[in-house]
């Protein structure tokens, strides 16, 4: 069972990037105790820290992602997928060893349960007058929306995910497509959260009078390709071993999503410390940060001109309460809302007539309404969706087929999973599967559960208190989805040679 609300580890980086004007020490044999120095420090080994250090690297820990493998099955208990972006695949081909696989998945339809019926969400704004998940009214007033017949924005506040789609798009489409989206993707509560921050490509459009409903949808399927990083690929002359997606893909590798971590890792080598914990970061008398770690040799003090941030808001929140409070307290407001991923597995006979194709389940999975009586937020079709990847039984000889869901259970609105048991989070998947897709009268499953006004807020106290070199990044800055985290990981490098480059010109 995985949680989002866990801390992560603490953990350092150091490194080089481009020709220092000091050069980092590279901690190479025994810890010395003591005062090191580098150019820069990025604290958090999740995939946003590890694609940091790299990207700074090719530029002249454990974190959300987990891997499970146990009793002849794959699964992810965290991301479980990406978007097979310039950025991602990038990574994956410079990282991962030469004889790894990229798996390249064609789109698949996404169900949401309504009225005790799980039905196909559409694809595409043509298919909307063939699809049964919205009635005719709910239709024409989407339709009128989105080509700019609708109430205008009159509050001078920032507008919630909610809002602004009841204003634009109607009831139906937030009732049935958009809240069931932010409850299973985001853990939200879409009367909190922001539109600016979830949805800033689709709230950017608003200001342009574009068809709002044809850009909702392609959010809905999670397309957040950025605009390509064509000139990496062109740098590194591997346009050509990098897969080419079409339409609406997502991605995995041969032996899940930990594979990209786990090789950034080995190849930084001794430049992560996993088991450094960083208790404190002071700012130098002159320019730049000294930071102080409990090892398991003793305490260890760093210099660095530059400091990049990618653990969780709350605990970067801690760090930076002695040197800017404004900056702490902005952080201290973002909520990491409680969720379990409970993956189960069932015979595939126990699976309803309705939801196979072929023997097959059929999509990429589902997403649940609060409004439609069950406790789950949504369910990926593991076995459906990565047929090469994820085995489809348990190892043992002439052992039925099985099929692998996972389930996710918990958000902003139902926080009280916290003081659950694992076998209690499983009766409730349980209960609502015999709902929806599993035969009331099959076996019991095979238990294998193992913004942006804050951001701006805490990112100009930091500027205001002169902590120049003090960058911020992670999932709460970039978005919660493996790709955004990549791409947001280039973004932030490329802030670090910007100031390195200045901070070098400036001590000169």
């Amino acid at each position: 069972m995985a949680s989002s609300s866990a801390p992560a580890a603490i953990s350092l980086l150091h490194f080089s990037s481009g020709p220092p004007r000091r050069r980092a020490v590279g901690y190479r044999g025994p810890i010395q105790l003591g005062r090191f120095r580098a150019d820069c420090v990025v604290v958090g080994a999740g995939i946003s820290g590890l694609c940091t250090a790299q990207a700074l690297i090719v530029r002249p820990g454990r974190g959300n992602i987990t891997t499970v493998e146990r009793d002849g099955y794959l699964w992810e208990e965290g991301p479980n997928s990406f978007q097979p972006s310039d950025a991602v695949l990038t990574m994956a081909v410079l990282w991962l060893p030469a004889s790894s696989s990229v798996s390249i998945f064609s789109y698949a339809p996404r169900f949401v349960l309504w009225q005790g019926k799980l039905r196909p969400v559409p694809a595409k704004p043509t298919d909307l007058p063939f699809f049964d998940l919205m009635s005719i009214g709910g239709k024409l007033r989407a339709g009128f929306g989105a080509i700019g017949l609708r109430p205008l924005h009159q509050f001078s506040r920032e507008e919630s995910v909610e809002e602004f789609v009841r204003r634009n798009l109607g009831d139906e489409v937030f009732e049935r497509l958009i809240e069931p989206f932010c409850s299973g993707v985001y853990a939200g509560d879409p009367s909190k959260l922001s539109m600016k921050a979830a949805f800033g490509k689709v709230w950017k459009l608003e200001q342009t009078v574009v068809a709002s409903l044809g850009a909702l949808s392609k959010q809905f399927r999670r397309d957040q390709r950025t605009p390509s990083l064509l000139e990496i690929r062109n740098e590194i002359s591997l346009r050509v071993r990098l897969p080419t997606p079409k339409g609406q893909t997502v991605g995995s590798f041969s032996k899940g999503l930990a594979m990209l971590p786990n090789a950034i890792a080995s190849r930084l080598g001794d430049r992560v410390k996993l088991s450094w914990k960083l208790a404190s970061i002071e700012k130098s008398e002159g320019k730049g940060y000294v930071l102080t770690y409990d090892t398991p040799e003793g305490v260890v003090s760093v210099a660095a001109d530059c400091v990049v941030l990618t653990v969780p808001s709350y605990i970067a929140s801690n760090l930076l309460r002695p040197l800017s409070n404004d900056a702490a307290e902005a952080l201290a407001k973002f909520y990491y809302p409680p969720v379990a991923a409970v993956t189960i597995s069932y015979p595939s006979e126990s699976i309803r007539s309705e939801s196979l194709i072929d023997g097959q389940l059929k999509g990429f999975g589902q997403l649940h309404p609060r409004s439609q009586g069950v406790e789950t937020l949504g369910m990926i079709h593991r076995i459906t969706f990565f047929p090469l990847t994820y085995l489809l039984s348990i190892s043992q000889p002439g052992s039925p087929g099985r099929v692998l869901l996972l389930n996710y259970i918990g958000g902003a609105t139902n926080a009280g999973i916290v003081s659950k048991s694992e076998s209690d989070l499983v009766e409730s998947v349980d209960r609502d599967l015999r709902k929806m897709l599993i035969k009331v009268n099959a076996v019991e499953p095979l238990f294998l559960v193992g913004h942006l006004d804050r951001l701006d807020a805490a990112k100009s106290a930091l500027s205001r208190g002169g902590l120049d070199g003090l960058i911020l990044g992670g999932n709460y800055v970039a978005g919660v989805a493996l790709g955004r985290c990549v791409e947001g990981a280039y973004e932030t490098a490329a802030q670090v040679s910007s100031f390195l480059s200045r901070y070098a010109y400036t001590s000169s």
